[in-house]
């Protein structure tokens, strides 16, 4: 069994109830008043976490109009790589603001930095975790510097092979990271479900032995909670106050009211895996009286011979089980019976 971890004292992992974080992303759609908002919604929907994104436009690109710096297709098409980041980006003279809200709502706030600058930024602000983002995670320097700080670390895997995920985990690890998770994920923008595949959950934890969850961006809740089934001990979805609201992330983020049937729905999930048990359930206790047993037919004199005429299975449950009608088929009643009497060994000659 991989070990389990903590961020801010809680435990994340085996045996664990699934660890939510609502992902603000690029939500705030530039303005403060929209992040407190998300903020607020996501403690209110039973959110573990809120995360949010530190970079600079020019921290993660360059503004440059050459071919390779424009998104031709998909939902940022039009845009450069400059420009669609410049609109995206958390403004850092916000962060210590929101670090705050959070605390004193008393949900966990962390981030994804970008790059060292925004790590310690982070480190500033006491941050208590760092993600790694997935198209970051073929970044091994900036994975060491974040795992040099001593705090969990969790590291989305969209678009990384095999091999790319055990590196980011030994970059992790090399620098010192003790407490690590990592994320199967889908890096489309909505993705589909089908895409997610969510048995490779299980061959993340046996092939790598760290806690596994999911980074879900399907325009639903059904791969979330399914996921659960599956041992994921984490769930990140990115959260907006307004799908239609025209940010760059918005449309494929989850309202509050939605987040909030996520956080319940992955937690009854999780409720309802519990342990290999075929033991009798304390809610059939009171039904037991209502499975089948044997009963007279039909009354019955001393002397005369127990034959599927006379007996049969029906319920309710106060009769010797079915399984014994063969045994009594041919045996003699001792005593006389009525029709409608439970059929007993102790009615029956030996």
């Amino acid at each position: 069994m991989f070990p389990n971890f903590r961020i801010n004292g809680r435990e994340i992992g085996n045996g664990c109830c699934p660890y939510m974080i609502a992902e603000l992303s690029a939500n705030h759609n530039g303005k403060l008043e929209n992040a407190l908002r998300i903020i607020e919604q996501a403690k209110l929907a039973g959110a573990d976490a809120v995360k949010l994104q530190t970079y600079k436009p020019d921290t993660i690109t360059l503004s440059s109009d050459r071919e390779e710096f424009q998104i031709k297709d998909g939902l940022w098409a039009g845009k450069t790589l400059y420009s669609l980041y410049e609109q995206a980006h958390m403004p850092w003279e916000w962060h210590g603001v929101l670090f705050e809200y959070a605390r004193n709502l008393g949900i966990t706030i962390f981030s994804s930095p970008f790059d060292n600058t925004a790590i310690d930024l982070l480190e500033d602000l006491n941050a208590p975790a760092y993600k790694i983002a997935s198209f970051e995670a073929i970044d091994l320097p900036l994975i060491k510097y974040a795992g040099q700080t001593g705090k969990p670390l969790i590291i989305s895997t969209g678009m990384a092979d095999k091999e790319e995920i055990q590196e980011a985990i030994d970059a992790a690890k090399s620098a010192g990271c003790k407490e690590l998770a990592i994320l199967h994920c889908v890096s489309g923008y909505p993705a589909p479900a089908d895409d997610y595949n969510l048995i490779t959950i299980k061959d993340m934890q046996s092939s790598f032995q760290v806690p596994v969850g999911l980074s879900d961006h399907t325009l639903d809740n059904t791969t979330a909670i399914a996921s659960i089934a599956l041992g994921a001990c984490i769930i990140e979805k990115h959260v907006t106050m307004d799908r239609n609201g025209g940010g760059p992330d918005d449309s494929f983020s989850l309202e509050p009211d939605e987040l909030e049937r996520l956080c319940t729905g992955t937690r009854v999930a999780w409720k309802a895996m519990g342990n290999v048990d075929y033991g009798r359930k304390s809610s059939e206790e009171g039904n037991i009286k209502f499975r089948r047993s044997l009963y007279f037919m039909q009354n019955v004199k001393a002397g005369e011979k127990v034959s599927e005429k006379n007996v049969k299975s029906i319920r309710p449950g106060y009769g010797l089980p079915p399984k014994y009608l063969e045994e009594i088929l041919g045996k003699v009643v001792k005593t006389d019976v009525k029709r409608g009497m439970p059929v007993s060994f102790e009615l029956i000659e030996k």
